[in-house]
């Protein structure tokens, strides 16, 4: 407590420009100040200050010293006003950003429970399948669902993407189960498309993942589309686990291929601008998102 006392004093004294300014701002006499500093002095083995009785100034020492007790200090007191937050109410308004698919089936449904648990905060939730501004439209906090590159915004992973290749029931029942990779080439294989290619779709082979350019009747550059049409028996789909998990837990779709299923890299996260210490509202739904996204069986569940 004593060193801390020190720093601080030391600090308070360049800002007030001298001994007396500091003694005055505290409330305590300038010979405390004084002893104070000496001690700080003595301790580091070093003269922070050149003293006189009209001025004060600097050595290089306490220059580049008084730059680290600054941050110190300044570290400090964002870390005690982000307790005081934590302890706080989430208030405000929170513009959220989601894919329109996603945001129907796993933001959307949320909301309700997240604004009774916390009463004092309303929010905007804007749909939209493009990578929004966050800066430039305000956004809070935006749900991507991407393989993200560096940049000057914060992602939170939110949760694994997993990928599974599904078919209905009577697709294959008339036209079997693929065992291997291979037997893609013999199934009809309905992929999104979009500025006239397909996305491929990526396994796991032995230790590589590889990117399969799969061939079907059908594409289309709207994943609710690919999923109506896999659910009415017209071939295979890669689809989200979010998207098809209540599908698959009711039986009106079946995966194949899970052993070539590779880990996704296009998870999904909470992006938010940069900031030191965000909003409790913002802090408090991200939370709430992981949460429940982490529950047993809540892919499952649609």
């Amino acid at each position: 407590m004593a060193q801390f006392k020190q720093i601080s004093t030391f600090v308070e004294v360049v800002a007030r420009g001298s001994l007396s300014a500091a003694a005055r701002a505290e409330g305590i006499a300038p010979a405390v100040i004084g002893r104070r500093l000496d001690a700080l002095e003595q301790r580091l083995g070093v003269k922070l200050l050149q003293r006189t009785t009209r001025k004060l100034a600097l050595t290089d020492e306490g220059a580049a010293f008084l730059e680290d007790c600054q941050r110190i200090l300044a570290d400090l007191e964002s870390a005690e006003a982000a307790a005081a937050e934590r302890s706080a109410r989430a208030t405000g308004h929170l513009l959220i950003s989601a894919p329109a698919g996603f945001g129907r089936h796993h933001v959307a449904p949320l909301i309700p429970s997240f604004v009774a648990e916390h009463r004092d905060v309303t929010v905007t939730l804007n749909l939209a399948d493009r990578v929004v501004d966050l800066i430039g439209e305000g956004v809070d906090v935006a749900i991507r669902i991407a393989t993200l590159e560096d940049s000057n915004l914060v992602s939170l992973k939110l949760a694994d993407n997993r990928r599974v290749v599904v078919g209905a029931p009577s697709y294959l029942q008339r036209h079997g189960v693929p065992k291997t990779l291979d037997d893609l080439t013999r199934h009809n294989c309905m992929a999104i498309s979009s500025a006239g290619s397909q996305r491929g779709w990526t396994f796991r082979d032995g230790s590589k993942n590889v990117t399969l350019r799969t061939a079907g009747n059908m594409s289309c550059n709207d994943g609710a589309v690919l999923h109506d049409w896999v659910l009415a028996g017209k071939g295979l789909g890669w689809r989200s686990m979010w998207e098809v998990g209540a599908d698959i837990q009711a039986g009106r779709l079946v995966t194949v291929l899970d052993e070539y299923a590779a880990p996704g890299n296009d998870n999904i996260y909470a992006v938010f601008a940069q900031r030191r210490h965000l909003p409790l509202r913002i802090r408090a739904f991200v939370d709430f998102l992981r949460r429940t996204y982490a529950q047993p069986g809540y892919w499952a569940k649609g």
